[in-house]
Protein backbone atom coordinates (compact mmCIF):
# COMPACT_ATOMS: atom_id res chain seq x y z
CA UNK A 1 0.00 0.00 0.00
CA UNK A 2 1.63 3.04 -1.06
CA UNK A 3 2.09 6.13 0.95
CA UNK A 4 1.04 9.77 -0.09
CA UNK A 5 4.05 12.17 1.77
CA UNK A 6 3.16 15.76 2.37
CA UNK A 7 5.93 17.76 2.64
CA UNK A 8 5.94 21.61 4.05
CA UNK A 9 7.85 24.06 2.33
CA UNK A 10 10.76 25.25 3.20
CA UNK A 11 11.22 28.78 4.83
CA UNK A 12 12.71 31.31 2.91
CA UNK A 13 15.61 31.42 6.29
CA UNK A 14 17.94 33.63 3.84
CA UNK A 15 15.10 36.58 3.38
CA UNK A 16 16.03 38.40 6.79
CA UNK A 17 19.79 38.34 5.90
CA UNK A 18 19.45 39.16 2.44
CA UNK A 19 17.57 42.44 4.42
CA UNK A 20 20.90 43.10 6.58
CA UNK A 21 22.67 42.93 4.01
CA UNK A 22 20.56 45.57 2.09
CA UNK A 23 20.65 47.54 5.09
CA UNK A 24 24.42 47.25 5.99
CA UNK A 25 25.60 47.91 2.08
CA UNK A 26 23.65 51.14 2.38
CA UNK A 27 25.25 52.38 5.54
CA UNK A 28 28.11 51.24 3.50
CA UNK A 29 28.04 53.62 0.72
CA UNK A 30 26.43 56.32 3.03
CA UNK A 31 29.50 56.27 4.82
CA UNK A 32 32.20 55.84 2.20
CA UNK A 33 30.59 57.58 -1.12
CA UNK A 34 30.77 61.64 0.31
CA UNK A 35 34.40 61.36 0.78
CA UNK A 36 35.50 60.52 -2.64
CA UNK A 37 32.80 62.26 -4.86
CA UNK A 38 32.71 65.67 -5.44
CA UNK A 39 30.30 67.96 -4.93
CA UNK A 40 29.06 67.87 -8.54
CA UNK A 41 28.45 64.24 -8.59
CA UNK A 42 26.28 64.35 -5.27
CA UNK A 43 24.59 66.67 -6.39
CA UNK A 44 23.99 66.40 -9.52
CA UNK A 45 24.32 62.58 -10.47
CA UNK A 46 23.94 60.51 -7.72
CA UNK A 47 20.97 62.48 -5.26
CA UNK A 48 18.81 62.36 -8.49
CA UNK A 49 20.03 58.78 -9.65
CA UNK A 50 18.71 57.53 -6.21
CA UNK A 51 15.39 59.61 -6.44
CA UNK A 52 14.61 57.93 -9.59
CA UNK A 53 15.34 54.54 -8.79
CA UNK A 54 12.93 55.29 -5.90
CA UNK A 55 10.43 56.70 -8.81
CA UNK A 56 10.88 53.45 -10.79
CA UNK A 57 10.42 51.51 -7.88
CA UNK A 58 7.08 53.02 -7.29
CA UNK A 59 5.57 52.24 -10.79
CA UNK A 60 7.33 48.79 -11.01
CA UNK A 61 5.25 47.79 -7.62
CA UNK A 62 2.27 49.31 -10.24
CA UNK A 63 3.21 47.90 -13.51
CA UNK A 64 5.75 45.42 -13.01
CA UNK A 65 4.30 43.45 -10.05
CA UNK A 66 0.61 44.22 -10.52
CA UNK A 67 -0.09 44.24 -14.41
CA UNK A 68 -1.33 47.68 -13.74
CA UNK A 69 -0.09 50.27 -16.48
CA UNK A 70 0.42 53.80 -15.95
CA UNK A 71 1.82 56.51 -17.67
CA UNK A 72 0.76 59.23 -14.51
CA UNK A 73 4.15 59.02 -12.71
CA UNK A 74 5.43 62.50 -12.34
CA UNK A 75 1.22 63.54 -11.88
CA UNK A 76 1.59 61.57 -8.36
CA UNK A 77 4.95 62.61 -8.35
CA UNK A 78 4.04 66.23 -8.26
CA UNK A 79 1.07 65.44 -5.69
CA UNK A 80 3.67 63.53 -3.35
CA UNK A 81 5.27 66.77 -3.72
CA UNK A 82 3.16 69.68 -2.96
CA UNK A 83 1.18 67.79 -0.30
CA UNK A 84 4.78 67.34 1.52
CA UNK A 85 5.37 71.19 1.19
CA UNK A 86 1.89 72.51 2.35
CA UNK A 87 2.71 70.25 5.68
CA UNK A 88 5.80 71.57 5.79
CA UNK A 89 4.26 75.06 5.48
CA UNK A 90 1.11 75.42 7.53
CA UNK A 91 1.92 72.66 9.81
CA UNK A 92 5.00 73.51 11.17
CA UNK A 93 5.40 71.15 14.21
CA UNK A 94 5.62 68.26 11.92
CA UNK A 95 8.86 66.82 11.66
CA UNK A 96 10.26 66.45 8.06
CA UNK A 97 10.23 62.16 7.86
CA UNK A 98 6.11 63.06 9.46
CA UNK A 99 5.66 65.59 6.17
CA UNK A 100 7.38 63.27 3.56
CA UNK A 101 5.01 60.03 5.59
CA UNK A 102 2.06 62.37 4.85
CA UNK A 103 2.62 63.46 1.62
CA UNK A 104 3.12 59.99 0.81
CA UNK A 105 -0.30 58.70 2.28
CA UNK A 106 -2.02 61.56 0.48
CA UNK A 107 -0.45 60.78 -3.10
CA UNK A 108 -1.36 57.55 -1.90
CA UNK A 109 -5.26 58.68 -2.05
CA UNK A 110 -5.30 60.23 -4.81
CA UNK A 111 -3.74 57.33 -6.79
CA UNK A 112 -6.01 55.04 -5.42
CA UNK A 113 -8.60 57.22 -6.73
CA UNK A 114 -7.70 56.90 -10.26
CA UNK A 115 -6.98 53.74 -9.79
CA UNK A 116 -10.53 53.14 -9.90
CA UNK A 117 -10.83 52.79 -13.62
CA UNK A 118 -8.76 49.56 -13.03
CA UNK A 119 -11.50 47.81 -11.83
CA UNK A 120 -13.66 47.87 -15.05
CA UNK A 121 -10.80 48.65 -17.69
CA UNK A 122 -7.11 47.61 -18.40
CA UNK A 123 -4.63 47.67 -20.82
CA UNK A 124 -4.33 50.56 -23.19
CA UNK A 125 -7.79 51.91 -21.61
CA UNK A 126 -5.86 52.20 -18.34
CA UNK A 127 -3.02 54.26 -19.87
CA UNK A 128 -5.42 56.69 -21.50
CA UNK A 129 -7.27 56.62 -17.56
CA UNK A 130 -3.74 56.92 -15.87
CA UNK A 131 -3.01 59.70 -19.18
CA UNK A 132 -5.99 61.81 -18.06
CA UNK A 133 -4.67 62.29 -14.53
CA UNK A 134 -1.32 63.22 -15.76
CA UNK A 135 -2.90 66.34 -17.36
CA UNK A 136 -5.50 67.12 -14.39
CA UNK A 137 -3.18 67.31 -11.76
CA UNK A 138 -0.98 69.36 -13.74
CA UNK A 139 -3.62 71.92 -14.91
CA UNK A 140 -4.98 71.46 -11.13
CA UNK A 141 -1.54 72.51 -9.49
CA UNK A 142 -1.15 75.46 -11.85
CA UNK A 143 -4.69 77.48 -11.49
CA UNK A 144 -5.19 76.92 -7.93
CA UNK A 145 -2.44 79.01 -6.00
CA UNK A 146 -3.70 77.49 -2.42
CA UNK A 147 -1.37 74.36 -3.10
CA UNK A 148 1.63 76.66 -3.48
CA UNK A 149 1.06 78.96 -0.73
CA UNK A 150 -1.34 81.31 -2.57
CA UNK A 151 1.98 81.74 -5.13
CA UNK A 152 0.14 82.53 -8.66
CA UNK A 153 2.82 81.33 -10.42
CA UNK A 154 2.68 77.99 -8.65
CA UNK A 155 6.32 77.93 -7.93
CA UNK A 156 7.52 76.11 -4.83
CA UNK A 157 10.93 76.39 -3.46
CA UNK A 158 12.25 74.10 -0.74
CA UNK A 159 11.89 75.43 3.17
CA UNK A 160 14.68 74.59 5.32
CA UNK A 161 14.99 70.92 5.49
CA UNK A 162 16.52 69.51 8.71
CA UNK A 163 15.52 66.34 11.00
CA UNK A 164 16.36 66.12 14.62
CA UNK A 165 18.59 69.54 14.66
CA UNK A 166 20.61 68.03 11.42
CA UNK A 167 20.83 70.79 8.91
CA UNK A 168 20.13 69.30 5.99
CA UNK A 169 21.72 72.04 3.52
CA UNK A 170 24.86 70.56 1.47
CA UNK A 171 24.79 68.25 -0.70
CA UNK A 172 26.63 65.75 1.33
CA UNK A 173 23.67 66.21 3.58
CA UNK A 174 20.92 66.07 1.18
CA UNK A 175 22.84 63.06 -0.74
CA UNK A 176 22.87 61.10 2.82
CA UNK A 177 19.14 62.11 3.38
CA UNK A 178 18.26 60.76 -0.02
CA UNK A 179 20.36 57.44 0.42
CA UNK A 180 18.46 56.40 3.68
CA UNK A 181 15.02 57.24 2.82
CA UNK A 182 15.95 55.49 -0.44
CA UNK A 183 17.48 52.21 1.49
CA UNK A 184 14.29 52.15 3.96
CA UNK A 185 11.91 52.01 1.26
CA UNK A 186 13.28 49.36 -0.80
CA UNK A 187 14.19 47.45 2.27
CA UNK A 188 10.35 47.21 2.86
CA UNK A 189 9.32 47.33 -0.70
CA UNK A 190 11.51 44.08 -1.07
CA UNK A 191 9.91 42.42 2.39
CA UNK A 192 6.79 43.65 0.50
CA UNK A 193 6.77 41.62 -3.10
CA UNK A 194 7.97 38.75 -0.80
CA UNK A 195 5.17 38.43 1.33
CA UNK A 196 0.99 37.53 0.56
CA UNK A 197 -0.41 40.93 -1.39
CA UNK A 198 2.87 40.56 -3.42
CA UNK A 199 2.36 36.86 -4.43
CA UNK A 200 -1.59 38.46 -5.18
CA UNK A 201 -0.28 41.23 -7.07
CA UNK A 202 1.94 38.50 -9.37
CA UNK A 203 -1.69 36.25 -9.66
CA UNK A 204 -3.16 39.33 -10.81
CA UNK A 205 -0.67 40.37 -13.52
CA UNK A 206 -0.46 36.86 -14.52
CA UNK A 207 -4.28 35.90 -14.92
CA UNK A 208 -6.91 37.83 -13.21
CA UNK A 209 -9.41 35.18 -13.93
CA UNK A 210 -7.37 32.18 -12.38
CA UNK A 211 -6.67 34.33 -8.93
CA UNK A 212 -10.37 35.50 -9.12
CA UNK A 213 -11.18 31.89 -9.11
CA UNK A 214 -8.69 30.66 -6.37
CA UNK A 215 -10.11 33.45 -4.12
CA UNK A 216 -7.77 36.41 -4.66
CA UNK A 217 -9.84 39.65 -4.60
CA UNK A 218 -8.78 41.38 -7.93
CA UNK A 219 -10.29 44.92 -7.04
CA UNK A 220 -9.26 45.72 -3.82
CA UNK A 221 -5.65 44.12 -5.10
CA UNK A 222 -5.39 46.37 -7.58
CA UNK A 223 -6.45 49.13 -5.48
CA UNK A 224 -3.55 47.98 -3.33
CA UNK A 225 -1.06 48.30 -6.00
CA UNK A 226 -1.81 52.10 -6.59
CA UNK A 227 -1.86 53.20 -3.19
CA UNK A 228 1.81 51.83 -2.38
CA UNK A 229 3.22 52.51 -5.79
CA UNK A 230 1.84 56.46 -5.66
CA UNK A 231 2.72 56.60 -1.78
CA UNK A 232 6.38 55.83 -3.02
CA UNK A 233 6.02 57.38 -6.18
CA UNK A 234 4.82 60.64 -3.86
CA UNK A 235 8.30 60.29 -1.70
CA UNK A 236 10.32 60.58 -4.74
CA UNK A 237 8.63 63.53 -5.74
CA UNK A 238 8.81 65.39 -2.79
CA UNK A 239 12.67 64.01 -2.36
CA UNK A 240 12.96 65.59 -6.37
CA UNK A 241 11.53 68.88 -5.80
CA UNK A 242 13.37 69.85 -2.43
CA UNK A 243 16.14 67.04 -2.23
CA UNK A 244 17.74 67.69 -5.72
CA UNK A 245 15.89 70.73 -7.22
CA UNK A 246 15.08 73.37 -4.87
CA UNK A 247 12.73 74.85 -7.03
CA UNK A 248 9.98 73.52 -8.77
CA UNK A 249 6.75 74.36 -10.64
CA UNK A 250 4.06 71.61 -11.86
CA UNK A 251 5.69 71.91 -15.46
CA UNK A 252 8.52 70.39 -13.82
CA UNK A 253 6.64 66.90 -13.14
CA UNK A 254 5.44 66.80 -17.18
CA UNK A 255 4.89 63.86 -19.40
CA UNK A 256 8.59 63.81 -20.17
CA UNK A 257 9.30 62.51 -16.68
CA UNK A 258 6.34 59.88 -16.50
CA UNK A 259 8.12 58.65 -19.87
CA UNK A 260 11.78 58.43 -18.34
CA UNK A 261 10.80 56.73 -15.02
CA UNK A 262 8.66 54.19 -17.59
CA UNK A 263 12.15 53.69 -19.77
CA UNK A 264 13.71 52.93 -16.27
CA UNK A 265 11.53 49.70 -15.15
CA UNK A 266 11.72 48.87 -19.37
CA UNK A 267 15.57 49.16 -19.38
CA UNK A 268 16.30 48.25 -15.71
CA UNK A 269 13.76 45.14 -15.66
CA UNK A 270 10.14 45.12 -14.72
CA UNK A 271 9.72 42.84 -11.48
CA UNK A 272 12.75 43.68 -10.34
CA UNK A 273 13.65 45.42 -7.37
CA UNK A 274 17.49 45.67 -8.33
CA UNK A 275 16.26 46.42 -11.66
CA UNK A 276 14.99 50.00 -10.53
CA UNK A 277 18.97 50.65 -9.48
CA UNK A 278 20.25 49.61 -13.56
CA UNK A 279 17.89 51.46 -15.37
CA UNK A 280 18.07 55.02 -13.75
CA UNK A 281 21.98 54.59 -13.58
CA UNK A 282 21.56 54.09 -17.35
CA UNK A 283 19.26 56.85 -17.28
CA UNK A 284 21.26 59.44 -15.52
CA UNK A 285 24.89 58.30 -16.82
CA UNK A 286 23.87 58.44 -20.61
CA UNK A 287 23.46 62.00 -21.17
CA UNK A 288 26.87 62.49 -19.02
CA UNK A 289 28.16 59.94 -21.31
CA UNK A 290 27.53 61.61 -24.72
CA UNK A 291 28.71 64.84 -23.29
CA UNK A 292 31.82 63.85 -22.59
CA UNK A 293 32.30 61.90 -26.17
CA UNK A 294 31.03 64.81 -27.46
CA UNK A 295 34.33 65.57 -29.70
CA UNK A 296 34.21 62.26 -30.75
CA UNK A 297 30.75 62.04 -32.10
CA UNK A 298 32.03 65.90 -33.72
CA UNK A 299 34.75 64.38 -35.53
CA UNK A 300 32.76 61.76 -37.11
CA UNK A 301 30.65 64.31 -38.35
CA UNK A 302 28.19 63.74 -35.39
CA UNK A 303 26.41 67.68 -34.97
CA UNK A 304 27.24 68.54 -30.72
CA UNK A 305 23.75 70.25 -30.82
CA UNK A 306 21.89 67.46 -31.89
CA UNK A 307 22.82 65.04 -28.40
CA UNK A 308 19.87 65.55 -27.13
CA UNK A 309 17.82 63.65 -30.00
CA UNK A 310 20.95 61.11 -30.47
CA UNK A 311 19.62 60.07 -26.67
CA UNK A 312 16.19 59.92 -27.64
CA UNK A 313 16.91 57.75 -30.57
CA UNK A 314 19.47 55.64 -28.34
CA UNK A 315 16.25 55.44 -25.69
CA UNK A 316 14.29 54.06 -28.60
CA UNK A 317 16.28 51.86 -29.97
CA UNK A 318 17.46 50.10 -26.75
CA UNK A 319 13.74 50.06 -25.59
CA UNK A 320 12.70 47.74 -28.96
CA UNK A 321 15.83 45.81 -28.65
CA UNK A 322 14.81 45.16 -24.84
CA UNK A 323 10.81 44.48 -25.11
CA UNK A 324 11.85 41.85 -27.98
CA UNK A 325 15.18 40.36 -27.07
CA UNK A 326 15.36 40.46 -23.17
CA UNK A 327 11.98 41.96 -21.70
CA UNK A 328 13.38 41.24 -18.16
CA UNK A 329 15.74 44.35 -18.88
CA UNK A 330 19.44 44.83 -17.37
CA UNK A 331 18.38 42.72 -13.73
CA UNK A 332 18.30 39.39 -16.08
CA UNK A 333 21.74 39.90 -17.78
CA UNK A 334 23.10 41.01 -14.61
CA UNK A 335 21.86 37.70 -13.32
CA UNK A 336 23.06 35.91 -16.60
CA UNK A 337 26.49 37.56 -16.27
CA UNK A 338 26.82 36.24 -12.54
CA UNK A 339 25.71 32.88 -13.31
CA UNK A 340 28.68 32.69 -16.02
CA UNK A 341 31.35 34.37 -13.76
CA UNK A 342 29.90 31.82 -10.45
CA UNK A 343 30.61 28.69 -13.18
CA UNK A 344 33.53 30.00 -14.82
CA UNK A 345 36.00 27.41 -13.83
CA UNK A 346 34.04 24.86 -14.77
CA UNK A 347 33.37 26.06 -18.64
CA UNK A 348 35.41 24.89 -21.56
Amino acid sequence: MSTIVIRRPRLNVAAPATLGLTIAVGLAILAAVPGVASEYWLSAVLTPFLILSLAGLGLNLLTGYAGQLSLGTAAFMAVGAYATYNFAVRVPGLSLLADLLLGGLITAIIGTLFGLPSLRIKGFYLIASTLAAQFFIEWLLTKVSWFSNDDTSGVLSAPRLSIFGWSIATPVSRYQFVLGVVVAVFVVASSLVRSELGRRWMAVRDMDTAAAVIGIPIGRTKLLAFAVSSFVIGIAGALWAFAYLGTVEPHGFDLNLSFEVLFIIIIGGMGSIAGNFYGAAFIVLLPIALSHAAGALAAIGVDVGQLQNLQKILFGTLIIVFLIKEPDGLARLVQIARQRLRNWPLRA
